[in-house]
């Protein structure tokens, strides 16, 4: 009977006591037990659940003229309360907060219209959850925004694109939109933003609208994210370097018309030429919409360098044309036709003046072909100068524009 009762202690202790569900796990199942996420947690159903949202920009990844993309790094919260999910601290140990799967509760369906793709963001599946029904959803996104660019002062651009916050289904009736902080400390937050790349985050200013659509009246909240490009590294690898290749062309003017060195001289400019705007293809955003106003100015130069390039050819084409030509009368025809060498002699001196009469209106001709050229060449050399000083004036203006925004 001792050894029974031994072993019957023993058998009792060895027996794993069960353990005692944690305070957080029992407020878990409480919150969560008979949930039906599908519904909308409000007590009275007439009453608007309102969805307060925030926005925070960490960077801007790339700007695509051709697809008027922006792709960009952003951080915003979704913060509303739900009436279901209520607790008295002092029940379950002083637990104020706790978090949830978002799975399991229901979740406004806010979303960001402008949002073509969300790219690589990684997945949050919980939400804070507090003692009186307040639900806090973080996100982190990178996104990929449709957004109308402006490439046209490039690059001294600034670029306004836009997130739009609404609810694809709930109507302004049962779901209302509201900023979690002021506009304006919204629009100068810039703590987190990395302001080291190629674009300067200005502002994000937002404003809240109401859309009549489909027999109801749906909010909005619109942030504008206020950018502009940094351009000193294309002022000092693409602009003065343009400047100084037309510069070198606007010189090739004082050259003679008719000097084949005018003519090596700008067929080597236009080699020139070619190479930079291979470059500047390079460095110019592609851009299906509009021309930036760089790759305009150094187009219409290069037109002019081709005209007065083929005005140079022309001249000297006109200059040497004389030379190709035959003489009126041949010496040995004349030769084998005098009877005498009196005849000879008068027919050689006839030969010399009609020769002599045709150099004087060939050069009479050249004369006036070559004041032509002269004139053409003149009005090539002012509007060429023209578009030189229209070009730095303008490049100048807008680098000036750029720096007092």
């Amino acid at each position: 009977v001792f050894q029974s009762f031994i072993y019957f202690n023993w058998t009792l202790a060895c027996v794993p006591e069960k353990h005692k569900r944690s305070p957080l796990n029992q407020l878990t199942r409480t919150l969560l037990r008979g949930y039906d996420s599908g519904v909308r947690p409000v007590q009275n159903w007439t009453s608007p659940t309102v969805v307060y949202i925030d926005l925070i920009l960490q960077s801007i990844l790339n700007v695509d003229g051709k697809t008027q993309s922006l792709t960009t790094c952003i951080w915003y919260r979704q913060i509303w309360t739900d009436e279901f999910l209520v607790w008295d601290p002092e029940e379950f140990d002083g637990i104020t907060e706790i978090s949830l799967l978002s799975d399991a509760i229901w979740v406004p369906d806010v979303i960001v219209s402008e949002f073509v793709d969300e790219g690589k963001s990684p997945p949050i599946p919980y939400v804070y959850v507090n003692s009186s029904g307040l639900v806090k959803n973080y996100r982190p996104v990178q996104a990929v925004l449709a957004c109308k660019l402006e490439l046209y002062a490039f690059p001294f651009d600034k670029q306004n694109c836009t997130l739009t916050f609404r609810s694809w289904l709930h109507s302004v009736q049962e779901l209302d939109l509201a900023l979690w902080r002021s506009a304006e400390a919204i629009a100068s937050e810039q703590t987190e933003f990395m302001n080291d790349g190629e674009w300067e985050l200005l502002s994000i200013p937002s404003h809240y609208w109401q859309l009549q659509q489909a027999g109801g009246e749906y909010a909005h909240i619109q942030f504008n994210v206020l950018i502009r490009r940094r351009p000193l590294l294309y002022v000092v690898g693409l602009l003065i370097p343009s400047i100084f290749l037309m510069l070198v062309d606007v010189m090739s003017f004082y050259l003679p018309i008719n000097s084949g060195t005018r003519v090596t001289f700008k067929t080597s400019t236009l080699l020139g030429y070619t190479v930079f705007r291979v470059n500047l293809m390079d460095e110019l955003p592609a851009t299906a919409v509009t021309t930036p106003l760089i790759g305009v100015f150094f187009a219409a130069c290069m037109a002019l360098l081709m005209l007065s390039l083929a005005k140079s050819i022309l001249a000297i084409k006109l200059l040497h044309h004389g030379e190709t030509e035959s003489p009126v009368l041949s010496l040995e025809d004349l030769w084998d036709g005098l009877s005498s060498r009196l005849d000879w002699i008068l027919q050689d001196l006839l030969c010399l003046r009609l020769a002599l009469a045709e150099g004087e209106s060939e050069d009479v001709a050249q004369g006036k072909w070559l004041v032509l050229c002269a004139k053409v060449d003149r009005v090539l050399f002012r509007v060429y100068l023209f578009i030189l000083v229209m070009y730095t004036s303008t490049l100048v203006l807008l680098w000036l524009s750029w720096g007092l925004a």
